[in-house]
């Protein structure tokens, strides 16, 4: 017994101000030496039991009064390591959240619902324990192991892995198995009872010898069915005879088991590769808790100085995480990490299924792969003894969690980063500014990679102002040089890449008789004709209705469409080139698990001639074929309300560009605007990233943006205007009491979309140069929250937002 954990620290599982700190419950005597930090627990809280989450042990309290015992063990192991006790922590206190919202975060969504546990026995144990605990049982619920007095038993074979414990969930499949037997008699038992039987059960007979074969040894039985055609009646009826018995054994889901890949050897480094690569090394091998900014044009070769660094960490025991900032990267990454590491990488992100995500989950809290893969909350992989985590396309703004806990991957990283005095490396063709500013003040290293790996100079960039197109009378969403570029490529059996920022079929519909929009009953936003569904919908809160025969204001039968989405652009590129095939990558189109990969499967083996999509196909993809890639307006994202719109723009049209060429063709991209003099697509024309990089800081600077101020952008949401605008006009009010010096105020105001969901949504701009100086008041905002809450009134604080829409 362990004296030291008398009590119990939990974190109790309610969002909540006035339990936003542990509470103190004491240890059952039987439990002390099983419980560790990271279990899930039950605890009375008030009159009701809750989850917990154990922090930390003491053996004593301040609490005054009588200490409740724990009430159940949720775990046979920790789910949270203290490092990730320690993260949360630091998260809540960052981002004036609460601490159990952060462990949430970082947990499977399996861990996060209502499900039964239940013991089952592995191939490893011993008859003696099979007979005291499972008897003519396949299974024990953990419930019912509690109500034996035997989970302390159970827990620790499960340690010793003779048994393993199978999570279920109402709403789900039981984790994936297969029936093993395990033989019950000894060589000559099985020998004498073979003598005995007659010959006319030859199939008996098999299973005897097959049984003398084993020598005790537990075995698949579709392993029998393949090789000796014993199917189950016939080993049914061995175990009925006391021969055998047929057990439940766990099989790992693999979500990647049909991906094809070939394995593949470390290639040799072009010297700005090898540059990179020792840099991060010798941090590496230094153990140094250093951010490396690795700026490498588009098909310079980072994924290989990725591969190379993640090797040296295996090399050296640790283990590394790569994310990427989209699950449409996804498939190409894992493919190329599978066929380096194989079996040592697990893939997290949301397209899996839940017990699928799980199984991955697991395989990197017990060790058994050392490599996390995956999006953004890839960045809570359970690794310990973490070698080097890297961000790869480190200026994506989905690196960026919308909802509480609003953390950046980025910022977890470093932190993860100082805990394993490991580096991370930040890569990218065209950086954040936050980062490029940091790597020119010397917080960052920087690395430069400028040429590509195919010495093939980066293609050539054409703007078309489409308000020429239109004097023309060409009304297409194609130029004349664009649909002309569109048949060369395509007749000399080369690919095409087009990209459209929008998904749906146009942007709105409109009656012409009277002008009346289709409006979101919900959302001051425009519905969005989607074509294969005939449909109008609302891409804010999912409304939707069927597409309308006449206008509800005037009863007229002339409605239009206006605007275009990527099915139109793609009804147009039947018109246009007919007989060509075309495969749509976008958000419509890549629900279904396993979308993505076979879409850019069809791509890669050319059994497409054009890839449409939006912003998802701009990033990372490798197509050697693939010569043309065609931005049909390049204004969408111009002229948002936010400041960072040019710089978006930027990196997209930077991005999308180097998707051509990237193989031993010359490539080539034409972009449309009718904005074509604009400075951002100026310098997209001529891969000038420095050059945008100093005339957009100018800019940022004499505005007060980031990078040159941090910022915290405040909502207040209800579904009555006035009292959302009153609310918002209290936190002003607090703001400006307290005086911090050198803060700018911005608002309120509303929102860029004013009303969402039946909310109206203000919002204020609270621009800081110390986070520390600005604390004190947004913990009292968050003191506050809580009450406005209790009245449907909503606050939010995110914390250096990556959108102001």
């Amino acid at each position: 017994m362990d004296a030291s954990k008398k009590y119990a620290q939990v974190i109790v599982d309610v969002p909540s101000l006035q339990v936003n700190h542990h509470f103190d419950y004491a240890v059952p005597k039987e439990w002390q030496d099983i419980i560790t930090v990271g279990m899930r627990v039950q605890v009375p809280f008030g009159v009701r039991q809750v989850l917990a989450y154990v922090v930390g042990f003491s053996d004593q309290t301040d609490f005054a009064g009588e200490v409740k015992p724990l009430a159940k063990l949720m775990d046979e192991a920790p789910v949270l390591t203290p490092e990730l006790i320690a993260l949360g922590n630091d998260m809540s206190r960052r981002l004036f959240t609460f601490q159990v919202l952060c462990y949430q975060a970082m947990l499977p969504s399996l861990l996060k619902v209502d499900y039964a546990k239940y013991f089952l026995p592995t191939a490893s144990l011993t008859f003696e324990n099979r007979q005291n605990y499972f008897a003519d049982e396949h299974e024990i619920a953990w419930q019912e192991a509690e109500k034996q007095g035997s989970l302390s038993d159970l827990i620790a074979l499960q340690k010793d892995d003779q048994v393993w414990v199978d999570y279920r969930m109402a709403d789900r499949k039981q984790r994936k198995t297969e029936k093993w037997l395990q033989p019950l008699l000894d060589y000559d038992v099985l020998a004498q009872i073979s003598r005995d039987m007659t010959r006319h059960a030859p199939k008996q007979q098999d299973l005897l010898a097959v049984l003398m074969d084993l020598d005790g040894q537990a075995i698949a039985c579709s392993y029998l069915r393949q090789e000796f055609d014993l199917k189950m009646p016939t080993i049914r009826a061995g175990e009925k005879k006391g021969w055998l018995t047929v057990f439940e054994q766990e099989i790992d889901r693999n979500p990647y088991a049909d991906l094809e890949t070939e394995k593949s050897q470390a290639k040799s480094l072009y010297p700005q590769q090898e540059a990179a690569y020792q840099a991060v090394a010798q941090a590496m091998d230094a153990q140094q808790a250093q951010t490396l900014l690795l700026q490498g044009v588009t098909g310079s070769g980072k994924t290989e100085v990725y591969l190379q660094l993640i090797q040296h960490a295996l090399d050296q025991g640790k283990t590394a995480i790569l994310l990427v900032p989209e699950i449409a990267l996804t498939p190409q990454m894992v493919t190329q990490l599978k066929g380096r590491f194989a079996d040592q990488v697990a893939v997290l992100h949301s397209q899996l299924s839940r017990g699928e995500h799980f199984d991955e989950w697991t395989k990197l809290k017990k060790g058994q792969a050392k490599i996390a893969v995956g999006a953004r909350s890839s960045i809570f992989a359970p690794l310990d003894k973490l070698g080097v985590i890297i961000l790869d396309e480190e200026h994506e703004t989905t690196y960026k969690q919308n909802t509480n806990p609003r953390y950046h991957a980025r910022q977890v990283a470093k932190w993860r980063g100082a805990y394993h005095n490991c580096p991370v490396v930040l890569g990218s063709a065209t950086p954040s500014l936050e980062s490029r500013a940091r790597a020119q003040n010397g917080l960052y290293q920087r690395l430069l990679m400028p040429e590509r790996t195919n010495q093939q100079s980066l293609p050539q960039i054409d703007i078309v102002d489409m308000r020429e197109e239109f004097q023309h009378k060409n009304y297409y969403q194609f130029s004349r040089q664009l649909r002309d570029a569109i048949n060369a490529t395509l007749d000399r059996g080369e690919q095409v890449a087009l990209m459209l920022n929008r998904r749906g079929f146009a942007n709105y519909m409109q009656c012409q008789d009277c002008g009346h929009v289709f409006q979101c009953p919900n959302c001051d936003v425009s519905l969005t004709h989607h074509y294969d569904s005939q449909s109008l919908q609302c891409h804010y809160c999912s409304y939707s209705q069927s597409l309308p025969q006449s206008c509800p204001k005037c009863r007229g039968k002339h409605l239009r469409s206006f605007g275009s989405g990527t099915e139109k652009v793609e009804q147009e590129i039947y018109d246009l080139f007919p007989g060509r095939t075309l495969v749509r990558m976008d958000n419509d189109t890549t629900r279904r698990k396993g979308s993505h990969q076979k879409i850019l499967d069809q791509v890669a083996n050319q059994e497409a001639d054009i890839l449409l999509g939006t912003q998802m196909i701009a990033k990372g993809l490798d197509f050697p074929n693939i010569t043309l890639v065609g931005v049909i307006n390049a204004d969408t994202s111009l002229y948002l309300p936010d400041f960072r719109a040019s710089e978006r723009t930027f990196q997209l049209l930077t991005q999308v560009a180097g998707r051509a060429g990237r193989g031993d063709l010359t490539g080539q991209v034409i972009i449309q605007t009718f904005n074509p003099d604009h400075y951002a697509l100026q310098f997209a024309q001529n891969h000038d990233y420095e050059g945008f990089y100093r005339w957009e800081m100018t800019y940022r600077k004499v505005n007060h943006y980031s990078p040159y101020y941090y910022s915290v952008r405040i909502t207040v949401a209800n579904f009555d205007e006035k009292t959302a605008l009153r609310v918002a006009n209290e936190i002003r009010q607090q703001l400006d009491q307290a005086q911090v010096p050198g803060t700018r105020i911005i608002g309120p105001s509303q929102s860029a979309l004013t009303r969402l969901k039946n909310n109206y949504y203000f919002q204020i701009l609270y621009q800081y140069r110390d986070w520390q100086s600005i604390q004190p008041v947004f913990d009292q905002i968050k003191d506050r929250a809580q009450e406005w809450d209790r009245d449907h009134i909503h606050v939010g604080i995110d914390l250096d937002p990556m959108t102001f829409i």
